[in-house]
């Protein structure tokens, strides 16, 4: 029987994948999850404050390893380069460098004047750069206690992705704000979103030449950067059920097949070929919604969170049913790996 909705009792299956779930999840919404860049080390940031790393394996187990504590709800996080350090930013206005593997204590090393939505580090520039709601990026020295630089921006940061020397920003109204980050002080191109809802998510292409973004209206833009690349852009429409339509929240490229994932609202997540414009897997909805999701460094680890996201409001909160996972998904090769549209002579 079709579930309508997300608003299942206990009845409804939580994990129609058969997903390996994560022990000792977070006591509230999970807002982002992120793979260390080196290890199966898994870092998960939660509206309950807190910065939660585990030790996970392709067998499915997890293990907790270490948390800390921010002031206020914690929304975004990056793995250092190296994989031993951790960043987190938020609603307490700051990011704080966790080095987690050491077992040092968390420092913080970035301030903004709003909260804190996105933050990513550069290892070409070996600096932080960190997006807020104060409508500024700004660029950190982790040893010094002044920005480096800070860009306006138009509005208020939503999301951030790097694949240097690429760099794009979505902000409030739309705007999606292009940065070559061998000179990252002057805007490269603004482009107004092709898709014509709120953006809630941006994906760099592997190869620096473009970005996916994915809306609140359940559609995703494919953009090209080149302006003679123009005519390969196209939008599509996921995470809808009829008369539905749900956000897309999370877009990942797969780090070895460069192949994405979706993940939505509606509580499922996909995968997807954009050079051959098909969906590679459709997965099962969950019972609640996908509100983010990350692969581990060589793609083997799908890691997705199930729990409510808020979009309803505190009035459609239930405690007592509202419970927060984090699941695994391994993904096949089938799955994940780019095909060829059946009919044609191979890809371009």
């Amino acid at each position: 029987m079709a579930l309508t909705g997300l608003s299942a009792g206990a009845g409804a299956n939580v994990n129609p994948n058969k997903s390996h779930e994560v022990v000792q999840p977070p006591t509230d919404s999970v807002s982002s999850l992120c793979f260390s860049p080196k290890g199966n080390y898994l870092v998960g940031t939660s509206w309950d404050n807190q910065v939660r790393c585990w030790e996970v394996s392709l067998a499915g187990s997890s293990m907790p390893k270490a948390s800390m504590s921010h002031d206020q709800p914690v929304l975004c996080s990056a793995w250092k380069d190296d994989g031993t350090t951790v960043f987190s930013g938020g609603c307490d206005k700051q990011v704080k460098m966790w080095p987690l593997l050491s077992g040092g204590q968390p420092v913080t090393v970035a301030m903004h004047d709003a909260p804190v939505k996105e933050v990513a580090w550069i290892q070409q520039m070996n600096l932080l750069v960190t997006g807020s709601w104060d409508k500024t990026l700004r660029y950190w020295d982790t040893r010094q206690s002044n920005p480096v630089h800070t860009q306006q921006l138009p509005d208020r940061c939503y999301a951030l992705t790097v694949q240097h020397p690429l760099m794009v920003v979505g902000t409030a109204d739309r705007n999606l704000i292009v940065y070559n980050l061998q000179n990252p002080q002057t805007e490269f191109k603004r482009i107004m979103s092709p898709l014509k809802y709120q953006t809630r998510c941006i994906a760099a292409f592997p190869d620096q030449q473009g970005f996916l973004v994915g809306s609140i209206e359940g559609r995703v833009g494919v953009h090209h950067l080149d302006d003679a690349q123009q005519s390969k852009n196209f939008t599509f429409k996921c995470h809808r059920e009829g008369n539905d339509i749900y956000s897309v929240n999370s877009l990942n490229f797969h780090p070895v097949h460069h192949t994405f994932a979706t993940a939505g609202s509606d509580g499922a997540f996909n995968f997807w070929d954009k050079d051959s414009k098909q969906r590679l897997k459709a997965m099962s909805r969950c019972n609640q919604p996908i509100p983010c999701s990350s692969f581990n460094h060589d793609g083997s680890i799908f890691a997705y969170a199930v729990c409510y996201d808020w979009s309803k409001g505190a009035e459609n909160h239930n405690p007592a049913t509202a419970k927060t996972h984090i699941y695994m998904h391994m993904p096949s090769e089938q799955e994940v790996k780019g095909k060829p549209r059946a009919g044609t002579s191979g890809r371009k």
